[in-house]
């Protein structure tokens, strides 16, 4: 069942053109990401979704609500954490979500959510004195207050160290285990292939590819890299002439041989004929990473911002 429908989404700022043409749907119950860098078109769209901004064109439904017509009726089952968000400095962790809990009809039990979301000890700490993580998990407890059926969050462990990122992703797929719906916004590629169950690439303001991120690597093909130091020297020849293996090179005494899923025996197979020893052996299947380089032409990281500066 399609809880999140958008369909041919177009939003200009200017003459310039931020989202252009993007159409996806999100499955009841899964965690759906869009991935794409910073200025992409990720964030205008979902907040179209939200009802925050105005389309030019293009449909939004979202559990049968339009964003636009519906906008008080959305806030009750949409809950939203937002790419920047500030409270006042002073406001206490159990003072914003006395607030914010008063803002729905059917809202959740704010000590359950404090406890859930780690945040017991710091219930009378005041918004400032709160690491980015605490932060971070305030802002969930605060798009979660409402009991919506659908959790969009933007950009949530931008700036958390290694450890914090990791413990809100666990919170995610707790948060999805609990049956919330979840839009994930993300230019994190890691993020993106750790938590969701399908994504869409978007890049200047449009959808490349839309599918799991298995569905997503499998459409750009699934080559392997083998990279291994021989114990003694051997001809390139002898691997580029095996069936299965696309390529041969040399960086810095490692041999890297590219090939398909049959390539790793034809070459471990040719190389113990030989009495060569394979030190230091990896083998690096085609990544999420990879798959983006493929389809955009570019690492995530070098990706340019849409035209518009859409995020």
């Amino acid at each position: 069942m399609a809880i999140i429908e958008v369909e041919d989404l177009v939003k200009h700022y200017g003459s310039k053109k931020a989202v252009d043409g993007v159409s996806f749907t999100v499955e009841e119950g899964e965690i759906f990401a869009l991935l794409g860098p910073n200025g992409a078109g990720k964030t205008t769209t979902v907040e179209s979704i939200e009802g925050i901004r105005r389309p030019d064109r293009g449909r939004i439904s979202v559990m049968g609500l339009d964003p636009q017509r519906d906008r008080d009726e959305l806030r009750h089952i949409l809950g939203a954490q937002l790419q920047e968000s500030q409270l006042p400095d002073k406001l206490r962790v159990g003072e914003a979500l006395d607030l914010y809990r008063s803002f729905y009809r059917d809202p959740a039990d704010p000590e359950e959510l404090i406890e859930q979301l780690g945040l017991t000890e710091q219930r009378a700490t005041a918004y400032d004195k709160l690491s980015g993580g605490q932060k971070q998990r305030l802002s969930i407890a605060l798009a979660l207050i409402g009991n919506p059926k659908v959790a969009v969050l933007d950009e949530l462990t931008t700036g958390l160290d290694p450890q914090a990122r990791r413990a809100t992703w666990d919170l995610i797929e707790q948060i999805r285990d609990r049956g919330v719906t979840i839009l994930l916004v993300t230019h994190l590629m890691e993020e993106a292939e750790r938590l969701s169950d399908r994504l869409a690439i978007i890049d200047h303001g449009r959808v490349v590819a839309l599918d799991t991120p298995a569905g997503i690597v499998s459409q750009v093909g699934a080559e392997q890299r083998i990279r291994f130091r021989p114990s003694t020297p051997i001809d390139d020849g002898m691997l580029t002439a095996l069936p299965h293996v696309t390529g041969v090179s040399r960086h810095r005494g490692l041999i890297v041989v590219t090939g398909t899923a049959d390539a790793l025996h034809e070459v471990t197979a040719t190389l113990a004929r030989a009495n060569v020893v394979a030190h230091d052996l990896r083998i690096d299947q085609v990544s999420l990473d990879d798959a983006f380089i493929t389809l955009t032409g570019r690492p995530l990281e070098q990706a340019a911002p849409a035209e518009g500066g859409g995020a």
